[in-house]
Parts: C-alpha cells; structure tokens; sequence
C-alpha cells in the first residue's frame, strides 16, 4: 500500500494516489445531481482530510474547475441553451472580482483559522439555499418555473422518440436561446417562446461580489450565482446554468493566473499544486457525466435534503472552529 502514497511536492500533502479523483467523482456525481458545483465541497476536505491550507489551496481548487467544467459547458453550447449576454456580463462582472479575492485571501485571510471561518459563511448560504428550496414557500414561488421545465422535457422526449436529428442537440427551435436585445441598460431575450428580461448593470453587480467571494474561497460561484439568477431575476435555470458554467471556467483561469503570477506577501504559498488539482479535475469530469446521467433516477427532494444537511454540519463545525 505505501507504493500507492503519493506526496505531492507544491502543496505538501501526502494521500493515496487515487483518493483525490475518487472523492471528486463521488462528491461532483451527487453534487451536479442537485444542480450544485462540487468546488465548493471540495475544498473542505483539502483543508480538514489533507490538512492543506496554504493559500494555495484556493488556487488549486480553481484547477478542479478548469479540468471539470469543460464537458458541461460542451453540451450547453451544442443545445444552444448558452445564453451569451449573461455569459458576458458574468465574466466581465466576475474578473475583477475574483482579483480582489486575490487579494482578500493573502492580505486578510492567509491563516487558516480566519479562512474557515469565512469557508463556513459561504457553506452555511449554500446549505442554506439548498434546505430554504424544501420549503413549500419556496416552491409556490416556483410555479412558472416548473411548468417551463417540464414542458420542456416532454418535448425534448418526444423528439427523440420520433427522430435522432443531431441539429440543436434534437431540441426544438423554442428551446434554443436567442437573445433580442442586448443594452446597457437591459438585456431581453426569448426561450421556449417566452420572454425574459433582466438589468444589466443589476447583474453585473451581482457577478462582481460573487467574483470576490469565489476568487477568496477557490470556486467560480456558479452555485452562488445561478440560483440567484433563478430567485431574484426570475430566470429559467435551462437558461443559467450553461452562463454560470462558462463563467465559473473562465473566471477559474483568471484564478490560477491571479494565484501564479501576483505577488504574494512574504513567503505565502499561492502557486497551486497542478497535479493535485487535475486528480481532483478528472474525477470531477467523470463525476459530472454521471450525475447527469443519473439525475432523473434519483428525487431532487432527497439529493437536496442530504446535501443541504452535510454543508450546513460543515458550515457550523468551521465557524465554530473560528469562534471557539
């Protein structure tokens, strides 16, 4: 077994060389199952399994994001679902965010105890907002939202009952985004034969803190954004979900770049250790196939209940550590 362990020189952690991967795949399958990006998650056990904590581990979690995403943001593109005006707004609105997270994080938050605390805020939302969509108040919001999607399905299973057209990914013409208008001021655009508009600058605001939470914590923010992008601004999630990922990969390179290149105060490490984070990527690109594979299988209600449960446990043991 001790020919299995693996010490990877950059971070200094000391694991069998197939845990990282393993965990990614298990953690990114049940993960994409609730619509949720499994970074978030993974930090978490660098930090507390691998005992990594260095700065660097945010960067390195960015590479999870750069080795994983890629598969998703395919399929997006090939259905005609990216929305590219919000796409655009993220990344523009993300970029200079994630670069005062940079900051934030080696300025403000090199000790570890400090940076799980704010770990612990950013988990306790996410959890939040996975046990907050349980509620029957949150789903009588989302009505409107539950008649498109399921029209949708019932189309895109009929379709490919009847014919194995490659054009669109099988999917009808409705259900390929197409933006009308595109302005500073506000953005348009029709899915599904109806239309949906929100405030530019409105979204850009979001997609700037985002950035600064995202590039403090190591993840792009789609699991921030996208359910805002739902909630707040009222978009159908067929439509965000294709703008958040191809965010959170851009805006991941911008991370890895930040953490490379900038310089870092005193001796901090913040380059990030690639091997470890391309272990974690490949299990990551499997594990995000086969949650989707696997999601009409499984009832959201459950996948969301244990999720939400597990980050809230996390988030109040990290917040704990830091206050006590």
């Amino acid at each position: 077994m001790d020919a299995w362990v693996v010490r990877f020189p950059v971070s200094g952690v000391e694991t069998l060389w197939f845990l990282p991967p393993l965990v990614a795949l298990a953690v990114s399958t049940v993960t994409s199952m609730g619509g949720v990006s499994g970074a978030f998650l993974l930090l978490p056990y660098q930090m507390s399994v691998l005992h990594y904590t260095a700065p660097s581990v945010s960067a390195t979690n960015f590479v999870y994001n750069i080795v994983a995403i890629p598969s998703g943001v395919y399929r997006y593109l090939r259905e005609g679902r990216m929305a590219w005006p919000l796409t655009w707004i993220v990344i523009v609105g993300t970029l200079p965010g994630v670069l005062i997270g940079y900051y934030l994080r080696i300025l403000y938050l090199p000790d570890p105890r400090a940076f799980k605390g704010f770990v612990g805020l950013v988990l306790l939302y996410i959890g939040g907002r996975l046990l907050w969509e349980m509620t029957p108040r949150s789903r009588r919001g989302k009505e409107e939202m539950k008649a498109l999607e399921q029209r949708f399905q019932e189309q895109v299973k009929r379709l490919r009952g009847e014919r194995a057209s490659k054009i669109a990914a099988g999917l009808p013409a409705e259900a390929v985004v197409r933006t009308i208008s595109f302005t500073a001021s506000r953005v348009e655009y029709e899915f599904w034969g109806e239309r949906f508009s929100y405030s530019t600058p409105g979204m850009f605001a979001l997609a700037f803190v985002v950035g600064v939470i995202g590039g403090t914590y190591g993840i792009g923010g789609g699991a921030i954004i996208a359910p805002f992008c739902v909630a707040v601004f009222r978009l159908p999630v067929y439509t965000v979900a294709g703008a958040a990922l191809m965010g959170t990969f851009l805006t991941s390179i911008a991370g890895v770049f930040f953490y490379t290149v900038l310089p870092a105060r005193g001796d901090l490490a913040t380059r990030p250790d690639w091997l470890l984070g391309a272990l974690f990527g490949a299990g990551g690109f499997a594990g995000m196939y086969l949650g989707a594979r696997l999601q009409k299988y499984v009832p959201q209600k459950v996948i969301k209940a244990i999720l939400g449960a597990i980050i809230v446990f996390l988030a109040a043991r990290y917040i704990g550590q830091f206050l006590f």
